[in-house]
Order: structure tokens, then sequence, then C-alpha cells
């Protein structure tokens, strides 16, 4: 127990300090750092359009940061989750462009399964790299990323091309596209919050009430002392991106199906690469990461209000990266305090 409020007190501690010291910056500029954070607040859920706008950009933050944290627990650094959300929306695309003559209940999950196994199999690439060459899973990620973009850029502009201005692929089949919760005006929320946060539930039974679970968070923790009790490292690890991997291309799914529908260029647009920071916030913690990917929803959708008195929407990323380094250093000081314990 007291460990579980922690956990929620050091990232709720850290969002504070992070407003207050926020705060001071929008006070130096002449602005009224309360009225700012009202506005922001209130651009983020003051209406039932903000809501929807929040919610949408919360649903893939979700399923990012569920890949980063995931691959953190296993000990693996997956910094490719941008390249492995692109993949996934881009297979799906691909094929559910085809599946008109399908019934909802078939192309939705037909197409999430395609999406989270391209994902899946991309991650494993570099999964397979690691377990047997030892190559580090950051540097063969990074590369993955790039290969998608210029693979993604292919495709859009050659087979997958239709009609003109940004490049994009054809609109995915009406069966294939995701059912809509709630709309106001041209905005739309589809049932993609509902997959995301199913995922994220499903992730912290599985990392906590199955032997899987156990073994890849066991190796996560200390290969040496898992192999030596049985468990295979190299199976793990590359399970442990394939999973990752699976969870960044239903990212993208949901943003294909409930979003855009159809592929573009620009489809994933930095939210791989969000998911680290929303795993840190979340504390690894699959429940810790829906709210951790709601208040950078949150966040991006407020600070557009926010502009109109004069603030900067980039304050948001300076509350965000006051977050993680408060965060990272609660880690960081827990580890050298844990060293010196065991030293003595």
């Amino acid at each position: 127990m007291k460990k579980l409020l922690e956990s929620i007190a050091v990232p709720v501690l850290a969002v504070l300090i992070a407003l207050l010291i926020s705060g001071f910056i929008i006070l130096a500029i002449g602005k009224n750092p309360i009225k700012a954070y009202g506005v922001l607040l209130h651009g983020a859920f003051g209406s039932k359009q903000a809501i929807i706008d929040t919610l949408i950009k919360t649903t893939p933050l979700i399923l990012t940061g569920l890949a980063v944290g995931f691959g953190f627990r296993a000990g693996v650094f997956n910094i490719g989750a941008e390249g492995q959300m692109a993949m996934g929306a881009l297979m799906a695309a691909t094929f559910a462009s085809n599946f008109g003559g399908l019934p909802p209940a078939v192309a939705i999950p037909l197409t999430m399964l395609i999406g989270m196994g391209a994902g899946a199999g991309w991650a494993a690439i570099a999964g397979f790299l690691k377990a047997k060459t030892g190559a580090h899973e950051v540097v063969t990620t990074i590369m993955l990323n790039w290969i998608t973009t210029y693979v993604a850029s292919f495709m859009v502009t050659g087979p997958l091309a239709t009609g003109s201005g940004t490049p994009k692929s054809p609109e995915i089949a009406q069966s294939a596209q995701l059912p809509i919760l709630m709309r106001v005006g041209a905005m739309e929320l589809s049932a993609g919050i509902l997959i995301s946060i199913a995922a994220a539930v499903f992730m912290y039974v599985f990392l906590n009430k199955t032997t899987t679970g156990y073994e890849i968070k066991a190796v996560g923790f200390n290969p040496y002392a898992a192999e030596y009790g049985g468990i295979s490292v190299a199976k793990n690890v590359v399970l442990a991106m394939a999973i990752s991997g699976a969870l960044a291309g239903l990212a993208g799914v949901t943003e294909l199906m409930g979003v855009h529908h159809r592929f573009l260029g620009e489809l994933s647009g930095g939210k791989g690469f969000d998911g680290i920071s929303i795993a840190l916030i979340g504390q690894n913690n699959p429940i810790g990461i829906i709210f951790a990917a709601l208040l950078i929803g949150a966040l991006r959708t407020g600070s557009n209000e926010m502009q109109f008195m004069g603030v900067s929407k980039y304050i948001v990323i300076i509350v965000q990266g006051i977050v993680i380094f408060l965060v990272a250093a609660d880690r960081i000081v827990k580890a050298i305090y844990a060293r010196k314990k065991v030293k003595e």
C-alpha cells in the first residue's frame, strides 16, 4: 500500500511543482498564471467539443505509453514506437480499403489484428537482433523508424497514392471504421478511447496476474537471475518487443479507423515519442499511463485556447519537461540510495 501511494504521489507532486515553476515563467512575461491555467483547463474540459478533442488526443497516447512502458518493464528501451505505430496503420490501411464486402463484426477486428501484427513484427526485428547479436534496441529501433518513414512515403506517393495535395492512401472501407461515441459538428470521438483503456487494463492483468508477465518482469529486473532460474532471456526479450510493437501498432490503427480513415504521411505525428514521456510520468504502470496520457492530451488541447490570452502554447512543453525531469530525478535518487544501502 505504501509503495502504491508513493508511486501516485511522485507524479502528482511533479505535476504540481511543474505548474508552479511554469506559473513563475508566465508571470515573468507579464501574464496572470492563475488566469492562464483557468483558460487552459477550460480549453481542455470546458465544453463537449473540448472534451472530445482531449479524448481524441489521449487515445493514441495511452497506447504508445503502454508500448514504451511495457518495454521498460521488460528491460528494453523501445524508442521505435513511432515507426511501429506508422507501420501498423500503413499495413492496416493497405488491406482495410478492400474490406467493403465484409461486415463490421469481421472487418473491424481483422483490421486491428493486421495493424497489431505489423507493429509486433516490426518491433520483433529489434528484439531478435538484441537477443541473438546483442545489438542495442535503441540503435535498431531508430534505424527501423527511418525505414518506416521512407516506406510509408513511397507507399502514399506511389502504390497507394490517391487524389492530390497531402500524400495519402485511399479511404478504408466503411465497415472497417470504428463506431462513433460522441459527435459535435465535424469532431467525432470513436470507440478507440474504449479500446485504449481496455488495452491498459488487459496489460495490467497480464503483467501482474500471468506467468508470462512475471517472466518478462523478472528478465527486466535482473536478466542474470532470471536465466539462473530457468527463464529464457532471449525468448522474453523478443516477446516483450513484439507485444510492445503490437500496442504501438494498435495506436496507429485507432488513428486510422477512428480519426483519419486513411493513411496520411504524418499520421504518427510524434505520438510514438510522446509515449516515452507518458510511460515515465505513469511510472510504467498501465493504469498510471492512462492518467499520464490524459494529462498530456489535456495540456495539448488546452494550450491552443491559452494562446488567445497571449501565452505561448509551448508553455505546456515546459510543464511536460519539468514533470519528466522530476520523475526521473526521483528514480535517480532512489537508485543512488539503494546502491549506498547495499554497500553499507
